[in-house]
């Protein structure tokens, strides 16, 4: 396989300062700038002025949530966090759908793919931070990218980087947190907010959780629905019951039912019908809550994450409980193992919210977080490398230094880095990751 092998690849992070050099040059010094050899900034230093769209192009259409009362945070409660709320950080997956920028070594949470000048986990801090404070903060990742988060989010306590031997889907990552916290406070309400998401409307936000944080000290599993803005059949939905009419938080309603990603037809029924938000995975409880659960409807991953939590703090042990036991746990998402069995029984509750939310999923979705001025095609990058004649839509992305021309073709994905290049369309780019499967079949590994 030697022969393969492209002579002196850049690795992810110099591949992006290429990118954002260019955007330096294409846009007159708007991108940001350059950090101890990193394009990153840490989470005390506020982003470039990066020429947005007035209107964020993920920002819901839609009206506010039947039956939503507005609850939007003062300036006081701005600066006030939940008492006893930890926000926790699942930031795992390789994010294959946006290969080859996201790569299994360097995933999409470490890159800064809207040109905000924030990387997608380093916005995911600022946005939480409002509501707790750095000890209460807790990001959840692999054992390979625990440096990176720490080089990332400085003002991350040590402690609070709880690093997994292999990726075991977020009812172990979430359960893992919720079993540590569990013991180093019993009253704990978590939160979990992947580290890869772009969300828009921070009051609307900071509302939502408020409520959520709330409605989970009523015992209940809580999720944040999101208010859909087309029939997507890529997310999955939550089905509205009955409203709590709990004291304070008007909004909070009981979760009848968890849906699967649907088809067009179905997706489009739901909408139409008003009774059902996106599912974003957006979760919050009390941590003795959620392992009570694990134990009721997942007892083989509760009795292994209370193991692991008895040792957590005693570093020798915590190895030895990790490597011995981490490998027997079940590998189910959270939603799976605990969220859509507990619904059936009343005990999952909804937050109807009114912020924008894009799981930048696929380079379609990214596309639509880009700037442009009417049908241009959206480019990643050194606009200067980028020559169109007659293309409407598509993104580009100009890594490699390479100049790319393109001719009366429209909605196409071009992803061109210096090891290996991407040419899909917008509407085939969630299969992006066959072609990964491909190219790991292949044995071309090393650009996974």
């Amino acid at each position: 396989m030697a022969s393969k092998t492209p002579n002196a690849p850049l690795g992810i992070e110099e591949m992006f300062q290429q990118i954002m050099i260019g955007m330096q040059k294409s846009t007159g010094g708007l991108a940001p700038p350059s950090r101890q050899g990193s394009f990153f900034h840490s989470p005390t230093v506020p982003g470039s002025p990066i020429a947005r769209p007035t209107r964020s192009p993920f920002l819901a259409p839609t009206g506010a949530p039947s039956l939503y009362v507005p609850s939007t945070p003062s300036q006081e409660t701005k600066s006030l966090e939940c008492p006893g709320f930890w926000a926790v950080v699942p930031a795992g997956g390789a994010g294959t759908r946006l290969w080859p920028l996201s790569r299994e070594s360097y995933p999409k949470f470490f890159l800064d793919v809207t040109l905000s000048g924030r990387s997608l986990i380093q916005s995911t801090w600022d946005r939480l931070l409002p509501l707790t404070t750095p000890e209460r903060l807790m990001v959840v990742t692999g054992q390979i990218h625990a440096p990176t988060v720490q080089v990332q989010l400085p003002d991350l306590d040590s402690s609070n980087l709880l690093a997994e031997p292999s990726p075991k889907e977020s009812a172990a990552a979430i359960g893992l947190a919720a079993a540590v916290l569990a013991r180093r406070d019993p009253d704990a309400v978590l939160g979990s907010f992947a580290a890869d998401h772009m969300i828009s409307g921070a009051d609307a936000f900071m509302a939502a959780v408020t409520e959520a944080v709330a409605t989970a000290r009523h015992d209940y599993l809580v999720t944040i629905g999101i208010a859909p803005s087309h029939p997507s059949t890529g997310f999955g939905y939550v089905r509205l019951g009955r409203q709590l009419n709990l004291p304070g938080i008007p909004n909070s309603r009981i979760v009848s039912q968890f849906k699967e990603k649907p088809d067009a037809r179905t997706a489009a029924a739901y909408i139409t019908s008003g009774n059902y938000r996106w599912n974003a995975g957006m979760f919050v409880v009390k941590a003795k809550v959620l392992m009570a659960l694990y134990a009721e409807y997942c007892p083989e991953l509760a009795e292994g994450l209370e193991k692991i939590a008895e040792v957590w703090e005693d570093q020798a042990l915590r190895e030895k409980a990790l490597a011995e036991i981490w490998p027997t746990l079940p590998k189910i998402a959270i939603d799976n193992a605990v969220a859509e069995p507990a619904a059936l029984t009343g005990r999952v509750a909804t937050v109807p919210a009114t912020f924008g939310w894009d799981d930048v999923g696929d380079f379609a979705s990214l596309s639509d977080l880009l700037p442009a001025e009417h049908s241009q095609t959206r480019i990643l990058g050194d606009g200067n490398l980028v020559i169109t004649e007659q293309v409407a839509g598509g993104i580009v992305v100009p890594a490699s230094g390479r100049l790319i021309a393109c001719l009366g073709v429209d909605d196409l994905v071009v992803v061109d880095t210096n090891d290996a290049l991407l040419i899909t369309t917008r509407a085939r780019s969630q299969e992006v990751k066959k072609i990964v499967q491909k190219t790991k079949e292949g044995g071309w590994k090393q650009l996974l």
